[in-house]
């Protein structure tokens, strides 16, 4: 399959411009460059709201989003963790995602800046997203957010976490998640599948991106096949929360993305599964550049927000 022209465009300026690899940068080079790259569309909002939310390692920073066409009764919640492979991005980075995900499902975003590497090793970051659906939970009155429709959603490392949560919520018996929006999730700390080899130079997320983060949040010591990181790995995906996964055909993460799927559907979970064979890794977060993106963004706000309805 091809790629999208206006994909296409996007990645051919990139290797023109020739710029420095990821993999060579510091964390604060890195996360200073994804700051500029965020999505330039322009979302108008109901409501933005930042508040702190209790957490194990501290305060922790988060953004409620209450969408355009709210009404006056408590609404349905997408706790929201943002991508950048544990290492970058923060409640700025996905603020146009988090808008349009809010507007177009009908429910309020809760947007989570948990600690990241390689400052804080996993499991901190799982840590930080767990205290946050508890703290949605408990304050849910108070927050204006119906507390029996609260899911869970995230891109890239952002979906390895909400993942992540989903298996922890069900082994400790709470909080309730209703719903999980994986989008093009890492799922796995391998770096060997069929997507790796096709895809690990040249479709913006390398190969060696890839290794660089994982190095960065596991550390020396963390085991890289525990579930906490590693959510494919997990015995039991039994009793997990409706899933929506999306794959981009473009990208390293594509394989390991269908496997979860394919592995909580195996597991009796309901599962709606789409790839999106012309884009690449990131194109939810590029609304402003690939009209593709928008209708994408849309279908899984619309489903998560009929789930959690």
């Amino acid at each position: 399959m091809t790629l999208d022209p206006q994909v296409k465009a996007l990645l051919d300026g990139m290797a023109e411009a020739d710029g420095p690899a990821m993999s060579d940068m510091t964390p604060a080079e890195a996360r200073a460059m994804y700051v500029a790259l965020k999505d330039p569309i322009d979302v108008p909002i109901g409501k933005v709201e930042d508040m702190v939310a209790p957490g194990p390692g501290g305060d922790i920073p988060v953004r409620l989003y209450t969408p355009v066409a709210a009404g006056g009764g408590a609404l349905s919640a997408i706790v929201f963790f943002h991508g950048g492979g544990w290492v970058i991005g923060d409640l700025d980075t996905h603020d146009a995602l988090c808008r349009t995900l809010a507007n177009e499902s009908g429910c309020k975003v809760v947007a989570v800046d948990y600690r990241l590497a390689p400052e804080h090793h996993c499991p901190a970051a799982v840590d930080d997203c767990y205290a946050a659906v508890e703290w949605v939970e408990k304050n849910g009155s108070s927050l204006g957010i119906d507390v029996n429709g609260i899911g869970v959603a995230g891109d890239s490392a952002g979906g390895n976490l909400a993942a992540v949560v989903c298996q922890l919520a069900k082994q400790r018996k709470g909080p309730a998640i209703h719903h999980q929006l994986l989008i093009y999730p890492v799922t796995d700390t391998k770096t060997d599948t069929t997507t790796y080899q096709s895809f690990g130079e040249g479709f913006f997320l390398e190969k060696a991106t890839m290794q660089w983060f994982i190095d960065h949040y596991a550390g020396s010591d963390f085991d890289r096949a525990d579930p906490a990181i590693a959510p494919l790995r997990a015995e039991d995906l039994s009793g997990l929360p409706p899933a929506y996964v999306i794959t981009a055909g473009h990208d390293v993460l594509k394989a390991e993305g269908a496997a979860y799927a394919d592995a909580l559907k195996a597991a009796g979970v309901e599962v709606t599964y789409i790839d999106y064979p012309e884009m690449i890794h990131g194109f939810f977060n590029l609304m402003g550049m690939v009209e593709a993106s928008r209708p994408a963004v849309a279908a899984a706000a619309v489903a998560a927000g009929k789930t959690l309805a």
